[in-house]
C-alpha cells in the first residue's frame, strides 16, 4: 500500500514540475513580447493559461484521491495540502501572466528604461517560481527561504519602475495611457512575486508542519 501511495506523491511532483514550467515559460513570453521580441505570440500565453487552468483541476481532482483512498501519515498530509495550496497560486500565476500579455501591445513604444527593469522583475519572478517547485520536491527549506529573500529583489525594481513611470508621465512627449498600462503590467510580475513567496510558504509547511500564518496567529 505504502508503495502505491508513494508512486501518486512521485506522479504528483511531476504534475506541479510541469504546472510549474508553464507558469515560467508564460512569464517569459509575456516578458519577451513586452521587450518586442517579434519571435513569440501572446496567442501562446493564452494557450498555457487554459492548460495551466486544466492541470489544476486535474492535481486537485488527484489529491482528492490521494487523501480518500490512502491513508497518509502526518507528513504526507502537509504535502498534499501544500500542494493544493499552491496550485491555487500558479493558477494565478498563470492569469497574471495572461493579463501582461494582453497589456503589450499598448506600450510598445513607450518608457523603454522602464520596460527594461520590468523584464528584470519577470527573470527574477520566474527563477523564484522555478526555486519553489525545486524546494518543494525536493524538501529544500534552504531553497524556499532564499525564494522568500529574493521577493525583495522584485519589490525593489518595482519601486524604481513605479519613479521612473511616474517621472515620464510629466513629460509632454509620453503617452500616458501606455505608461499606466506599462505600471500596471509591473504590478503584475510584482504579485506574481508574491504568489511565488507563497508557494515557498508552502513549501516550509510541507517540510514543518508550520505555515507562516498560524505563527502570526500564536503572536496575537
Amino acid at each position: 500500500m505504502r508503495t502505491k501511495f508513494d508512486e501518486q506523491l512521485r506522479q504528483l511532483n511531476i504534475e506541479l514540475i510541469r504546472m510549474g514550467s508553464m507558469c515560467e515559460e508564460a512569464i517569459s513570453i509575456a516578458a519577451k513580447v513586452l521587450d518586442g521580441d517579434n519571435t513569440v505570440s501572446t496567442e501562446r500565453v493564452f494557450s498555457l493559461e487554459h492548460d495551466i487552468d486544466e492541470l489544476e483541476h486535474d492535481i486537485e481532482s488527484r489529491c482528492m484521491r490521494m487523501l480518500l483512498q490512502q491513508q497518509p501519515v502526518a507528513k504526507d498530509l502537509r504535502v498534499i495540502s501544500a500542494a493544493l495550496k499552491m496550485i491555487s497560486d500558479m493558477e494565478r500565476i498563470g492569469d497574471q501572466a495572461a493579463d501582461v500579455a494582453e497589456l503589450t501591445g499598448y506600450v510598445a513604444s513607450t518608457v523603454a528604461q522602464g520596460k527594461l527593469h520590468i523584464t528584470k522583475m519577470a527573470k527574477a519572478a520566474v527563477m523564484m517560481v522555478t526555486e519553489s517547485i525545486d524546494a518543494f520536491v525536493r524538501a529544500d527549506m534552504e531553497t524556499a527561504q532564499k525564494v522568500i529573500r529574493d521577493d525583495d529583489t522584485v519589490d525593489s525594481l518595482f519601486i524604481q519602475v513605479r519613479k521612473e513611470l511616474l517621472a515620464s508621465l510629466k513629460e509632454e512627449d509620453d503617452n500616458p495611457e501606455a505608461i499606466l498600462d506599462l505600471l500596471m503590467i509591473a504590478k503584475y510580475f510584482e504579485r506574481i512575486g508574491d504568489h511565488a513567496v507563497n508557494l515557498a510558504e508552502w513549501v516550509q509547511y510541507s517540510i514543518t508542519g508550520v505555515h507562516k500564518s498560524d505563527e502570526h496567529h500564536q503572536d496575537l
